[in-house]
């Protein structure tokens, strides 16, 4: 079985990708099983800063690294949040939380009608050899919906209560984790990496 550093402390993060990587005989370790530094991500997309997690990581630990961005996009916003999705609403001392990220989208979407507030979910993956890998994989993905105007459950992450699947009739945050994590933004990256893995007979 071989083994790949993940490059995330964010325990969520760590929930929904394991299993995946489990699941195609890949054994996994936190990068915070290694080390607590964070690379500064100041790529200007979500495939450039996960590049460089992935990248710092597995020169951290000499070990084959995989790294995700992800965040919301909403098209009224010209696809902001973007890349600052988890640090959308940051106080003096440069930190967010969840809950003011998501109370600000609601405030800078107040008084748009429904077919206007679009949004999508989107994930940057990639999966680095060693740190100095010249062909990462990349793999992307998406998962489209719509912005509520209140949240929902109180029970979701980051902006899982207010992002509702049309297709599902449900908020993110009402979906059952099984199904969640066969279609969600990042599962749809993480297996796009895996395919690509097995088109190189590394898996």
């Amino acid at each position: 079985m071989s083994l790949m550093v993940l490059a995330t402390g964010n325990p969520y993060k760590a929930t929904e990708i394991i299993p995946l990587l489990n699941e195609a005989g890949f054994k996994v370790k936190l990068q915070t099983d290694f080390f607590q530094e964070e690379v500064v991500e100041d790529g200007l997309s979500f495939v450039e800063n996960a590049i460089k997690k992935a990248r710092f990581a597995s020169a951290k630990t000499g070990l084959p690294a995989i790294a995700d961005d992800s965040g919301i996009e909403v098209a009224a916003l010209g696809g902001k949040p973007g890349i600052f999705s988890a640090r959308y609403d940051t106080d003096a001392t440069g930190k967010a939380s969840d809950e003011n990220n998501l109370q600000k989208l609601l405030e800078n979407l107040k008084g748009l009608p429904y077919p206007q507030r679009q949004a999508r979910y989107s994930c940057a993956v990639v999966y680095v050899d060693h740190a100095e890998d010249a062909m990462p994989l990349i793999g992307l993905g998406y998962w489209n919906g719509e912005i509520l105007m209140e949240r929902r459950t109180g029970q979701g992450i980051g902006y899982d209560d207010i992002m509702w699947i049309p297709k599902l009739v449900k908020t993110v945050s009402e979906i059952p984790f099984d199904l969640k994590n066969k279609i969600s933004h990042r599962a749809q990256a993480v297996q796009s990496v895996l395919d690509q893995l097995k088109q190189r007979n590394e898996i």
